[in-house]
C-alpha cells in the first residue's frame, strides 16, 4: 500500500517541481495580475500568461510533441499563419482616413521604426546573431503580431521572451512615452494647434488599401503576408459591400486567433529556455528599441514643424508613429491637453499611428528579405 502511495506521489507534478518551474509560475501569475487587475493588454497577456503557466507545470507535457499547445504552435505559430490573420482583423478595425488626409504622416510612421534598426545594431554588438538581433529589434515597432511573425520565422527559440517584452512594453506606452516626449519638446511646441483634417472620400478609402497592397508587395515581397492581410481587412470594411465578412474579421476571427496565438506563445516560455541571461538582455534591449522609436518620431516631427514655418505640426504626434493603436495616439492627445486643455491632437496623431502599423510590417519585410534563410 505504501509503495503504491509512493509511486502515485512520484507521478505527480509536485515531485518534479524545480525552483525554475516555481520562478516561471510566479512570473506567469505576475503577468496575469497585470492583465486582470491592472488591465495591461489583457486580451493577449491573459492567454500568454496562462500558456506560460500550463507549460511550466511539471509533467503536463502540453508543449511536448502530441500535447495540445504543441499542435497550436506547430500549425499556427511556427508556420507564421496566426499573425497575418490578426492583421486581417486589425485592418478591418482600422481607419486609415487620418493618414489619407495627411499623407505626411507616413514619414512619422517610418521615423518611429528607427528604434528597430538601432536596437538591431546594439543586439549584434552584444553577441546575438543577425536573425536574433532582427527579432529583438522589431520590439521597437510596438507591434506584437509583427514581432511574433518575424521571430517565428527567424528565431522561434526566442519567441517567449520577445513576445513577453513586446506586449509588456505596449501595455506600458502611457508610462514609457510621456517622459521622452516632454524631454524632447518645449512647452510652446506642445501647445501647437493643428488645422482640422480634410474629409476623405469613400473612393479614396477603397483605393488606398488596394494601392498599398500592390505597391508594398511589389517593392518588398516578404511583407506581402502582413500588409496584404492588413489591407484586405481594411478593404472589407471600407468597401461597404462585405459587412458580414468585415464583422467576422473584427470579432469572431480575431478573437479566436488571439486566444490560439497567445496561449501558443506562452507555451514557448519554458523554464529551461526562458531563465537565462539572454532573456534579460532581450527585455533590456526591448525598452531601448521602444524608447528610440518614440524619440525618433518626435524628433522628425520637430524637424518637419521647423521646415513648415514652426506652427504646423505639434511634435507630440511624432511619438504615435509606433504602432500601438490607438494607445500611442491617445498619449499624444493627453500630453497635448496637459500643455493646453483646448488642444485636440487625437485625429492628427492617428495618422502616424496607423502609418506605424504599415511601417512595422514593412520593417519586418526588410529584415526578412535580408536575414531569412
Amino acid at each position: 500500500m505504501i509503495d503504491v502511495l509512493f509511486r502515485f506521489l512520484e507521478g505527480t507534478g509536485f515531485a518534479h517541481m524545480t525552483w525554475q518551474h516555481l520562478v516561471m509560475i510566479i512570473v506567469a501569475c505576475l503577468l496575469l495580475y497585470l492583465a486582470v487587475a491592472k488591465k495591461f493588454e489583457p486580451l493577449l497577456l491573459v492567454p500568454i500568461a496562462f500558456g506560460m503557466l500550463l507549460t511550466n507545470l511539471p509533467l503536463s507535457g502540453i508543449m511536448d510533441e502530441g500535447g495540445l499547445l504543441y499542435y497550436f504552435y506547430t500549425y499556427g505559430l511556427k508556420t507564421a499563419i496566426f499573425p497575418p490573420l490578426i492583421f486581417l482583423g486589425v485592418g478591418a478595425m482600422t481607419d486609415f482616413g487620418p493618414l489619407i488626409a495627411n499623407p505626411k504622416s507616413i514619414l512619422l510612421g517610418a521615423a518611429a521604426q528607427f528604434g528597430i534598426f538601432m536596437t538591431f545594431i546594439g543586439a549584434l554588438m552584444l553577441g546575438f546573431d543577425a536573425q536574433g538581433a532582427a527579432s529583438i529589434g522589431i520590439i521597437g515597432g510596438a507591434d506584437g503580431p509583427t514581432a511574433i511573425f518575424l521571430t517565428s520565422i527567424l528565431r522561434p527559440d526566442l519567441l517567449g521572451p520577445i513576445a513577453v517584452a513586446a506586449y509588456s512594453y505596449m501595455a506600458l506606452v502611457p508610462v514609457i512615452q510621456p517622459p521622452i516626449m516632454r524631454a524632447l519638446t518645449t512647452e510652446e511646441e506642445r501647445k501647437i494647434k493643428m488645422k482640422q483634417l480634410r474629409t476623405v472620400s469613400k473612393k479614396e478609402r477603397i483605393i488606398f488599401p488596394i494601392l498599398v497592397a500592390v505597391f508594398v508587395s511589389l517593392v518588398l515581397p516578404a511583407a506581402t503576408s502582413l500588409v496584404g492581410m492588413l489591407m484586405l481587412g481594411n478593404l472589407l470594411k471600407e468597401s461597404g459591400v462585405t459587412e458580414r465578412l468585415s464583422k467576422t474579421a473584427q470579432n469572431e476571427l480575431i478573437n479566436i486567433v488571439t486566444i490560439l496565438l497567445g496561449i501558443s506563445v506562452g507555451g514557448t516560455a519554458r523554464a529551461d529556455q526562458f531563465l537565462n541571461l539572454q532573456t534579460l538582455m532581450i527585455i533590456g534591449l526591448g525598452i531601448v528599441a521602444f524608447g528610440f522609436g518614440t524619440a525618433s518620431g518626435v524628433i522628425l516631427a520637430k524637424i518637419m514643424n521647423k521646415l513648415m514655418g514652426g506652427n504646423a505640426i505639434n511634435p507630440l504626434i511624432g511619438s504615435a508613429g509606433v504602432s500601438a493603436v490607438p494607445m500611442a495616439a491617445r498619449v499624444s492627445q493627453v500630453e497635448g491637453q496637459k500643455a493646453d486643455p483646448s488642444n485636440f491632437l487625437l485625429m492628427h496623431a492617428m495618422g502616424p499611428n496607423v502609418a506605424g502599423v504599415i511601417g512595422s510590417a514593412i520593417a519586418a519585410g526588410i529584415l526578412l528579405t535580408l536575414f531569412a534563410n
